[in-house]
């Protein structure tokens, strides 16, 4: 397997993203045009937006957070070597996650779901981490 290829996660995550950001484009000029958006309040106040309009944004928020972790430790995993099978089957899962976690925040937002995806994502992070120092140590 490719030593590089622990960073197509990391492009995989930032598609998600832009994707996200189109959406929440769209779920604005579609607020905006069916009327009630104050832009005077919406300019200073993200929660003057519609409720659709929220949880894109506040889940764009989400994944400049814990993903940071993510970044970081495939970057860590790609300068030291810790870039095999399980590296990457925890980097696509890790990624896999966030799609699903994204679209459960930005549709139904069930709370339980989310936060069950959450946490198996946080594993992941910890899973590689893992990884990566048993890399270093064994070396």
């Amino acid at each position: 397997m490719e030593h590089n290829w622990i960073l197509l996660p990391i492009i995989a995550h930032i598609f998600l993203v832009v994707v996200l950001y189109i959406v929440l484009a769209l779920r604005k000029s579609a607020a905006i045009k069916a009327g009630g958006v104050d832009r005077k309040a919406t300019a200073l106040n993200n929660k003057a937006w519609p409720e659709s309009v929220v949880r894109v944004s506040n889940n764009i928020d989400n994944n400049f957070e814990a993903p940071m972790l993510f970044y970081g430790v495939c970057m860590v995993s790609f300068m030291v070597g810790a870039t095999g099978l399980f590296a990457m089957v925890c980097a696509f899962g890790y990624v896999a996650l966030r799609y699903v976690h994204s679209y459960v925040h930005i549709s139904s937002n069930y709370v339980p779901v989310r936060l069950s995806i959450f946490a198996v994502s946080l594993l992941v992070i910890l899973a590689m981490a893992i990884n990566v120092l048993m890399v270093i140590v064994g070396d």
